[in-house]
């Protein structure tokens, strides 16, 4: 084990990225315990409000994501100062992610059902760092022989030919497919060869008039859903902490009949 570890995350100069890593997980698993605890009137935590105004986590994850981002950069992949700063990064990032949903929306949705947003990009984040940990690079240029990458053309070509294939399966409305073909491309060829998602701009502009076509497209998107938003819905309230329930309508306390 340990000359697994010396051989593929040391020497390769992969430990900042691994304990980046670490440190991104572990900082969200916290703030995610603390924010549930405030929620629920438990422990001593409570929400930092200087006169009055409720002052985000996503604040602090700002200022350290710049911080470990620029003195990593500064500090090279190897050394002390390189951990800790990927200590930094890593909390930062944490933080700032952990309220994806809040900079997305302009709006603190962090316990509505948009703020499954969040959850959803901090596991995408940490699925990808951990296929780069891995051996994966980005459009799969690894893959390639020793006389493939001294053809600059091949290389451009590869990057061109699966950077298509991201782009196309963004269209069609796959994004997981689409973030995660850039560093796996048999993916994005995949989510670029199946029907587009109904409301896609691929499906708008080209399943116009191919009705058949657009009722076969609603109908996989149909039974996807059906499939797999449960389960990962209550993986994402696992993790993360299940939203607040819309109020049903009716008359307002008080309002009369």
């Amino acid at each position: 084990m340990g000359h697994w570890f010396q051989e593929n995350i040391v020497e390769p100069g992969k430990l900042p990225l691994l304990i980046a890593l670490s440190a991104f997980v572990l900082t969200f698993a916290v703030t995610r315990m603390i924010t549930r605890l405030i929620r629920a009137g438990k422990g001593p935590f409570r929400n930092i409000t200087p006169g009055g105004v409720h002052v985000h986590h996503v604040v602090p994850g700002v200022v350290l994501t710049v911080v470990g981002g620029f003195g990593a950069v500064a500090s090279g992949q190897r050394g002390v100062a390189a951990s800790l700063l990927a200590v930094v990064f890593g909390v930062g990032a944490g933080l700032v992610l952990d309220e994806f949903a809040l900079i997305l929306h302009l709006d603190d949705v962090y316990w509505t059902e948009e703020g499954r947003q969040s959850v959803e990009v901090v596991v995408l984040t940490a699925s990808l760092v951990l296929l780069v940990l891995g051996g994966f690079s980005p459009l799969g240029v690894d893959e390639l022989s020793g006389e493939q990458q001294q053809n600059r053309l091949t290389v451009i070509l590869t990057y061109v030919l699966n950077f298509a294939f991201v782009l196309i399966a963004l269209f069609k409305g796959k994004a997981r497919m689409a973030v995660i073909g850039t560093l796996v491309p048999f993916v994005a060829l995949v989510g670029a060869l199946r029907l587009a998602r109904p409301a896609s701009l691929w499906a708008k502009r080209f399943y116009r008039r191919r009705h058949k076509t657009r009722a076969r497209a609603v109908l996989r998107a149909y039974h996807h859903d059906v499939r797999w938003v449960g389960p990962r819905r209550r993986f994402q309230d696992l993790i993360g902490g299940a939203p607040d329930r819309a109020p049903l309508p009716g008359p307002r306390p008080g309002s009369g009949p």
